[in-house]
């Protein structure tokens, strides 16, 4: 069963990743803008993050087992149809898709495991192994994506996706023991307002990143996400079975981990799509040299979530979410540092290695944090906040660095050095939007930072990490 669960994990976040090394192709043949590229990243996240929580629900209402299958289903699905989009519309379509089957496989997943492992060292341990794997899938991502874009297509970045997809939809019945199924009803109207207000926030970001601030259309659609933010809000406070049931933020650690996914999520993610752009941009890379640029931070993932349930019962959450959060600022901070001239021994794979090491501490110590105390019934909902968290923070966080990366290119074009070449002058422009968009980053780490010192509790437990029945966190 955990085989298949984290197969599936391993098969999503991969796909979060392995678009961004395909991107400069993917741009030449379709067609896209530099900053509406985003787009092939974006409509992924949105609907993923979107609809996750209404997973979540679907989960505990139909059964974690049939929506886990059924989402795999749609993704597969989806990763077929995108990989012989013709169009740059419908890559963006098919990309949406996909986010729609993960956000029903994502959070089933999750609550499979915690609904499945008895809380303390089992769960722990099965935890360790999904994030490790989860985050191998993302940093990997990136070394595949290169290979497959640069041996065969970037078709095949899509493709990669169907044998994990045919494996899970084949073995989960016969290996996944099937969940109680609960009464309940489903919060469309909070899924639809959730959803097109995270979206219309997300495209006046983009489009204000190809002009101004003043832009009619964008101001329009800021002020239209605004409305439907608050809606969503009014209808989670007033239905009767929300997607968002409060009481999960009742905690205060817990309240502290959803918010600091969000700005987990904005950094890692932007961090990806910027250095692709400058690692094939400025240093001239290929998408296969690029992908291989990334391996240390593959491999610091994996040997940091090792290190997880060791320490994990002796220090407990807190310190080791701190240690993963200091790590990613320090690596965020680094890229900053970044010129036209940077080479990639002495500028990139150090922070990439610290970044590997941070963000496995970090993402498995928050994860336990959220669940340690989630009931069987609210595991669903309490997986798919976890879930919607990172997507929504992936995707908010992208959009508005790219805002700043579009407006700090522009500035360094209108401004450029004396006694450059015209290649040296692109190269200039293309390094200033992508430390101005890190400068940004590096603020979303820090308030991390200080709401895991200042907001997460954190106790020692003894050797099981478990005191008075429950997991000390």
């Amino acid at each position: 069963m955990l085989a298949l669960i984290v197969s599936c994990e391993f098969m999503l976040q991969l796909d979060t990743t392995i678009m961004n090394v395909a991107l400069p192709t993917i741009q030449y043949g379709l067609g896209f803008g530099r900053t509406g590229l985003s787009w092939v990243i974006n409509a992924f996240l949105l609907a993923f993050g979107g609809l996750l929580l209404l997973g979540g629900r679907a989960g505990d209402i139909l059964g974690h087992r049939r929506v886990f299958v059924i989402g795999t289903g749609v993704f597969t699905l989806a990763s077929a149809l995108g990989s012989v989009a013709p169009t740059a519309g419908t890559l963006v379509a098919a990309r949406a898709l996909q986010g729609v089957g993960a956000a029903l496989a994502a959070p089933t997943g999750i609550a499979l495991l915690t609904t499945h492992f008895r809380e303390g060292a089992e769960r722990n341990r099965a935890f360790a192994l999904y994030s490790t794997l989860a985050g191998s899938g993302l940093a990997l991502g990136l070394v595949l994506g290169g290979i497959l874009t640069s041996g065969l297509s970037w078709r095949w970045v899509l493709l990669i996706n169907l044998p994990f997809g045919a494996l899970v939809i084949l073995c989960a019945p016969r290996f996944i023991e099937a969940t109680t199924r609960r009464s309940g009803r489903f919060d469309i109207a909070g899924a639809l307002t959730s959803t097109a207000g995270m979206t219309a926030l997300v495209y006046g970001l983009i489009r204000v990143s190809e002009g101004r601030w003043c832009d009619p259309v964008a101001l329009v659609s800021f002020a239209l996400g605004i409305v439907l933010i608050a809606a969503f809000l009014v209808i989670e406070k007033n239905v009767d079975q929300p997607l968002v049931p409060l009481r999960l933020f009742t905690r205060r650690s817990r309240a502290g981990a959803y918010i600091n996914l969000l700005f987990i999520a904005a950094t890692l993610t932007s961090m990806w799509f910027f250095l692709v752009q400058f690692l094939q941009g400025v240093l001239g890379y290929g998408p296969l040299v690029t992908g291989l640029a990334f391996l240390p931070m593959a491999l610091s993932v994996f040997v940091s979530s090792q290190f997880v349930p060791r320490i994990l019962p002796r220090f407990g959450a807190k310190p080791v979410a701190i240690t993963g959060l200091a790590a990613v600022a320090v690596a965020t901070i680094w890229l900053t540092r970044l010129t036209a001239t940077s080479g990639y021994g002495t500028h990139v794979v150090g922070p990439l290695v610290l970044f590997g090491f941070g963000a496995g501490l970090a993402l498995v110590s928050h994860n336990l944090i959220v669940l340690s105390e989630a009931a069987p019934e609210e595991s669903g909902a309490a997986s798919g906040v976890l879930q919607a968290m990172l997507t929504v923070g992936g995707s908010l966080g992208l959009a508005l660095l790219v805002t700043v990366f579009g407006a700090a290119m522009r500035s360094a074009q209108a401004h450029p050095p004396s006694g450059l070449s015209e290649s040296e002058q692109a190269h200039h422009a293309l390094t200033a939007g992508v430390t101005g968009a890190f400068t940004v980053g590096s603020a979303f780490v820090l308030c991390g930072l200080l709401i895991a010192v200042f907001v997460l509790q954190g106790r020692r437990g003894g050797r099981e990490g478990k005191a008075g029945g429950r997991t000390w966190v």
